[in-house]
């Protein structure tokens, strides 16, 4: 009976430090990379509030940050495309009014973007802005 109790307790010491060692591996086993390799901030600004977005990205284009955003944060967009690339409408529910003379701008690292969002490239730790302003 001694020995069967002792087989026993050898085999349970056994399992459960076989479950010790799983665990701390799952735990502490390297993850894979799958955050991006471009670093970037982007800030959303109607003029009176401001939201701020920070990640990795693998994206290409600003179109391509802009719909990573839409899939996995509190980020809506919507677009149209004319002769001139992809034109922003709306940024979170705030649309660009043509009545009101409001336009959504894109400002890379402090400048007046130079393309559209499908064609500005996106490049590690630069700084994206998307304002609404107004033109006269």
């Amino acid at each position: 009976m001694n020995k069967k109790l002792l087989y026993i307790k050898g085999i349970s010491a056994f399992i459960i430090c076989i479950i010790c060692f799983l665990l701390i591996y799952i735990r502490f086993s390297p993850k894979p990379d799958s955050s991006g390799q471009k670093a970037y901030t982007l800030e959303v600004s109607d003029g009176e509030k401001s939201n701020h977005y920070s990640g990795r990205t693998d994206a290409e284009y600003l179109s391509g940050l802009l719909d990573e955003l839409k899939n996995t944060e509190d980020f809506i967009y919507e677009s149209t495309s004319s002769d001139y690339g992809m034109y922003i409408t709306s940024v979170n529910g705030l649309k660009a009014d043509d009545s009101k003379k409001t336009y959504w701008a894109i400002y890379v690292n402090g400048e007046y973007g130079q393309y559209g969002a499908n064609s500005q490239p996106v490049n590690d730790g630069d700084t994206y802005a998307l304002k609404l302003e107004s033109y006269e």
